[in-house]
């Protein structure tokens, strides 16, 4: 039976070190093979996605703890919360997605993927003990035994989530 849980995998790396175009080419290579896939941006400070001005942002301002605005083939939701969501319940509010990366969330309790460069984040790594399930870097930059992937070699990278997170779920 399958579970309605999504798996749900961090991309985690330093500053500079290509975590957004790694992601960028891998949400390619999992659409390419017929997964829908869900991504959650971590950013540390506030952000506002409405326009201020419009109407969302007005009505927000006015006190909506929820706006949304929806249109042909988009549909984007604005909840007003107390603290951080967590990313486990905003990849439970993505539906008819088959796996949910985000970026950042070093922190966050999900496998890790960390993309490495040399001379970025002083040769430490940027994932949890116990969490890192592989690294995308080049050849030195991984002494932890799991598999590496060159930064190039996305459909490695690819292969290596669907067989490990979404065998069930293959197309």
């Amino acid at each position: 039976m399958k579970s309605n849980r999504v798996p749900v995998i961090s991309i985690v790396g330093w500053a500079g070190t290509g975590k957004t175009t790694f992601l960028e080419k891998l949400v390619a290579a999992m659409k390419e093979r017929g997964f829908r896939v869900g991504v959650i941006k971590h950013h540390h400070g506030p952000f506002e996605l409405d326009i201020p001005g419009k109407d969302t942002w007005r009505l927000a301002r006015a006190g909506a703890a929820c706006t949304a605005i929806a249109g042909p083939g988009k549909a984007g939701l604005v909840l007003q919360v107390d603290g951080e969501v967590s990313p486990g319940a905003i990849a439970a509010m993505m539906p008819g997605v088959d796996l949910v990366f985000t970026e950042g969330y070093k922190q966050g309790p999900f496998p890790q993927i960390e993309v490495r460069r040399a001379g970025c984040g002083e040769g430490k790594p940027a994932s949890r003990p116990g969490q890192l399930v592989a690294v995308v870097g080049e050849r030195g930059l991984c002494p932890e035994n799991v598999p590496r992937f060159d930064p190039g070699n996305i459909a490695g990278a690819a292969d290596f989530i669907i067989d490990k997170y979404l065998r069930e779920g293959r197309r």
